[in-house]
């Protein structure tokens, strides 16, 4: 039996993984404008171009159910098994498309909510297509699936709350007082949800994150595994939390860019930093 990876386009990872380890990602799609490109075809800095220049927020929508049909068709036959690991459908409708389409399909297809995205579900995804490579059983891999899910962390800052008002993950009384006060936030996608760990005027908030994430790993003695840090048009802080997280972890951190999915709800200047602890 071959086992294969399927993931989503809200996955944050590096091309070359994708095409090592044979993984399967099907494509988003954002709408700017009355135009509908799908994330795989979209640049992020074309996207973020046409974001500024309109007036109202793209929308996101999740691959047809017969997409993922489709594609399980047809990159398995009968005999094989298929692990389809997704955004969480706290953000996104993906996961029950995709268990949608496996029943259509006809073929042997366990649907997984990763419970995070971008770099979060990377860690999932890549530990999953490796295993498969080295010829575990379904029932392995998806005992470690379940492992890496229990023990990652995802953070996410804010820069400018413009964007989280529009898609209404905010509301619009908070997202005001913030652009008064030019208030960055920090977040953390825990249990599916994105709560609020801290807030401040100006880029010391994220410092002041920084520092006392860094206290707090120093001080647990666990350890990490990996490490990624995202950004949309956030380079400067991302690459000061490359230089204050290095020492926690032997693999070089990945920064990377996000996907126009993420960067929809998020808007400039945000970025993210995943944990994965062993």
């Amino acid at each position: 039996m071959t086992i294969k990876i399927v993931t989503d386009s809200s996955i944050t990872i590096e091309p070359e993984l994708v095409e090592e380890l044979d993984i399967t990602v099907v494509p988003l799609s954002v709408t700017i404008d009355g135009t509908t490109y799908l994330d795989s075809d979209l640049p992020l800095d074309s996207f973020m171009e046409k974001m500024k220049a309109s007036k109202a927020l793209p929308k996101t929508s999740q691959p047809p159910v017969g997409v993922f049909a489709e594609k399980y068709e047809e990159i398995a036959s009968e005999e094989d098994a298929i692990i389809s690991i997704h955004i969480t459908e706290s953000l996104s409708g993906t996961v029950q498309a995709a268990r949608q389409g496996a029943m259509l399909s006809g073929r042997d297809v366990t649907v997984l909510d990763s419970d995070f995205t971008d770099q979060g579900l990377k860690f999932q995804v890549v530990e999953a297509a490796r295993l498969a490579k080295e010829g575990l059983g379904k029932e392995e891999i998806l005992e470690r699936i379940n492992h890496v899910r229990e023990n990652t962390e995802l953070f996410i800052g804010i820069s400018t709350l413009e964007n989280l008002v529009k898609g209404g993950r905010i509301s619009r009384t908070t997202g005001i007082v913030g652009s008064l006060l030019h208030v960055r936030i920090v977040m953390e996608l825990k249990n599916r949800e994105l709560g609020v760990m801290t807030r401040g005027r100006g880029n010391k908030t994220f410092t002041k994150w920084l520092d006392e994430t860094v206290e707090h790993i120093a001080s647990s003695g666990r350890k990490i595994r990996e490490i990624g840090i995202s950004h949309v048009e956030g380079l400067d802080f991302s690459n000061k939390a490359k230089e204050a997280l290095q020492k926690f972890v032997e693999k070089p951190i990945s920064i990377l860019d996000t996907n126009s999915t993420i960067a929809t709800h998020t808007g400039p200047g945000a970025w993210a930093v995943m944990i994965d602890y062993e």
